[in-house]
């Protein structure tokens, strides 16, 4: 079967059972954009405002629904507009495969209009990238790309096809789908790891997104149970366990619970699992469990002792490294542990309610209570990244999607679209940020009206860029070096324009009334909450303390 390069694309997309794409088309695209309007009945394409938040859709797709997203851009700023959205990818394990096109080859390395050498700018911040130099190896470079982002440790894949080759022709030769494979699990003396585990006094599970991008939760569930661990979870691995849970401690690290960062400093035996020790957790890298016997398990081999050094290294699949050793763990319990754990669950930090202001976590209670257990939290990054972690109760490893390593200001509403995309707007898709964030990406507004998505955006506005002043209140004198930036947007009125639907709410009854509106309407809707300034996540551990550091007020 003869076909152009931009047919090969088409071809493999269905191949690999993709049918929803996102992006942006342009000069250096048109063929692939022409070969995509052919196939619209098969393969649905998402125009975005910007490159950006096709990225970050393509991403939030990704992390909803457990498929590989997929991104199109064309040359030069089209190209160079999907970095940060792949950045984020890659920072979190998120399979993603771009396809940028570029110019002709002819005019490669001439200076040519738009043309970027996106494969090397890309580089540091993909799993693999191609620059596809003839047509006759393009299928061929597109199914390994598949293949590359999914297996493994999950991550993003570019492909740089020059204009020419999407013109060219070239016999095409359909072939099966691969399956998605894992790497063997390497080969431990797993009673010995076993045997650790059961002769721990004070043992603690410090689990990341490794376990949630392995489908592990029953097996972490059946380890913490059996053996009776306490378990503390990484930005990465919220709604692995529920909030409340028996054993779940809470979120670890700079924001997380005292009790919590306490007990990694206390136990005696450390299974790590599915992390990587970041140094939003591991803030002193001599002081993170120190004194205990670490027990590392994760995919990537190169994640053990990279940033700390550990007794144990495990290599392979989370799932089934769990499953080897379960078997082999006694059950157990640790009175004089859990004791301790109790002790110190007292005096962990709760913020108090009020009715006259709004409350960051009786905004998230509510959201909870009224989206219902079906619902899925996109967020932000900054203060009401951390609120959502600390206080949103869910159960559902999919459900939370953030920008953790990376920590992208302005994911939040691509990713969003890219959800309620990939779930076919059944379910509640809530974006919570903040008017930092908000206003990098709010343009993103016209792409949920064109496509009716009922993303409800809950916008943290204290009118500041809120974790940055934070840490000026705290560390810098309170002096508030552009991070007040005085900005006046009336949300309502802009989404209004966009042709959404807006409320603006100052205290908690408010904020209840119009969720509860927000949640019967069939576009999107903003929820411009007015938060102090002054609010502050709590506790806090500054960079490079330990749990004796911790600021509680």
């Amino acid at each position: 079967m003869l076909l152009t390069g931009a047919e090969i694309i088409t071809r493999i997309l269905m191949e690999q059972g993709v049918d929803r794409v996102f992006g942006y088309p342009g000069g250096a695209a048109l063929n692939v954009y022409d070969a995509l309007y052919k196939c619209s009945d098969k393969i649905t394409h998402y125009l975005t405002a910007h490159e950006q938040g096709a990225c970050h859709a393509a991403d939030g797709y990704a992390r909803a629904t457990g498929k590989t997203g997929v991104v199109f851009a064309t040359s030069g700023p089209g190209a160079t507009n999907l970095v940060t959205g792949i950045a984020t990818a890659y920072m979190d394990s998120v399979p993603l495969v771009a396809i940028t096109c570029n110019v002709p080859t002819s005019l490669i390395g001439c200076d040519s209009f738009q043309e970027v050498y996106i494969a090397g700018i890309t580089l540091p911040i993909t799993k693999h990238n191609f620059t596809v130099h003839h047509v006759e190896e393009l299928a061929d470079v597109l199914r390994r790309a598949f293949k590359i982002a999914a297996e493994g440790r999950p991550g993003p894949v570019l492909i740089d096809v020059p204009k020419d080759i999407t013109a060219a022709e070239c016999e095409y030769i359909e072939e099966p789908a691969q399956v998605k494979t894992m790497p063997p699990t390497v080969q431990n003396d797993w009673w010995s790891i076993a045997n650790i585990i059961n002769e721990a006094e004070r043992p603690l599970i410090y689990f990341g997104g490794g376990v949630r991008l392995s489908g592990a939760g029953d097996e972490l569930r059946e380890l913490i149970a059996k053996a009776d661990i306490p378990a503390a979870y990484t930005l990465m691995a919220a709604g692995v366990l529920g909030h409340g849970e028996k054993n779940n401690l809470g979120l670890i690290g700079m924001h997380g619970c005292y009790t919590a960062n306490k007990a990694a400093n206390k136990c005696d035996v450390m299974l790590a699992i599915g992390t990587r020790f970041s140094d939003r957790v591991a803030l002193n890298t001599s002081k993170f469990g120190e004194g205990a016997k670490i027990i590392h398990i994760d995919i990537d081999a190169s994640e053990m002792n990279k940033n700390v050094n550990v007794y144990t290294p495990v290599v392979g699949d989370v799932k089934d490294v769990l499953k080897k050793i379960l078997p082999l763990i006694k059950k157990k319990t640790h009175p004089e542990w859990q004791a301790k754990i109790a002790e110190w669950q007292a005096k962990d930090y709760v913020p108090k309610d009020s009715d006259e202001v709004l409350k960051p976590h009786q905004i998230m209670r509510t959201i909870c209570d009224l989206a219902g257990k079906e619902a899925i939290y996109v967020t932000d990054v900054g203060q009401h990244q951390m609120w959502a972690a600390q206080f949103l109760k869910h159960v559902d490893a999919n459900s939370f999607l953030t920008s953790g390593g990376l920590g992208t200001m302005g994911y939040g509403y691509g990713a969003a679209i890219g959800a309620c995309v990939g779930t076919d707007k059944k379910r509640p898709v809530v974006h919570i940020t903040g008017d930092g964030s908000f206003h990098m990406n709010l343009n993103e507004a016209c792409t949920a009206v064109s496509y009716e998505l009922p993303i409800i955006s809950v916008i943290f506005n204290n009118k500041v860029l809120g974790m940055v002043h934070q840490w000026q209140g705290v560390f810098y004198g309170k002096r508030y070096s552009q991070s007040e930036p005085a900005r006046k947007t009336d949300y309502v009125k802009v989404i209004e324009g966009f042709g959404g639907k807006g409320f603006k709410c100052s205290n908690i009854a408010e904020f209840e009334a119009a969720f509860k509106a927000a949640l019967c309407e069939k576009g999107p809707v903003w929820i411009d909450c007015d938060i102090d300034p002054l609010e502050k996540v709590l506790p806090m551990i500054p960079a490079g303390g330990t749990y004796k550091d911790t600021i509680i007020g």
